[in-house]
């Protein structure tokens, strides 16, 4: 299985000057790649995610902003990415009437919780009180979602 994670953009917006150590063990275990390993971190991803990650932090120019961990993560085929296809037949069958009344998160966000639901592990770090619990709520699915890198067990 491999070691997937969701990061929200609130979370990946605080990576271009990490003061935090948990924050700083994150990122380091994002990029530390070692060829054939099981042990290696994967990015979940949508295209949409991928705009969001660029417009907060597009004058960002450090070595830990999500930016650069994205490339190095896509050139190490790390990243994994699902299509926007994927996305619109998952809202097709699981996005019902009685389901869309009762998610909390905005619309925007919503277009993540597919992202999150179809990723390996199911793993995410979000801080909007709504999408969390739109994420672990989600009727017929599991997921590990926590605000904090440390209370998360990413690395297992």
């Amino acid at each position: 299985m491999k070691k997937d994670i969701f990061i929200d953009t609130n979370i990946a917006s605080r990576f271009t000057n990490p003061m935090d150590t948990e924050y700083i063990k994150l990122i380091n275990w994002l990029l530390k790649y070692e060829k054939n390993s099981d042990s290696n971190a994967y990015l979940v991803v949508s295209k949409k995610l991928l705009a969001e990650y660029n417009r907060s932090t597009m004058n960002a120019h450090t070595d830990t902003c999500i930016g650069v961990i994205i490339n190095a993560l896509l050139s190490q085929g790390r990243l994994t990415i699902i299509t926007n296809d994927q996305i619109k037949e998952f809202l097709r069958v699981y996005f019902t009437k009685k389901v869309e009344k009762q998610l909390r998160s905005n619309n925007e966000d919503r277009q993540h919780i597919p992202v999150v639901l179809l990723s390996e592990r199911k793993y995410a770090l979000a801080i909007d009180d709504n999408f969390v619990y739109d994420l672990t709520h989600f009727s017929g699915f599991y997921t590990r979602v926590e605000k904090r890198p440390e209370r998360l067990p990413y690395e297992n």
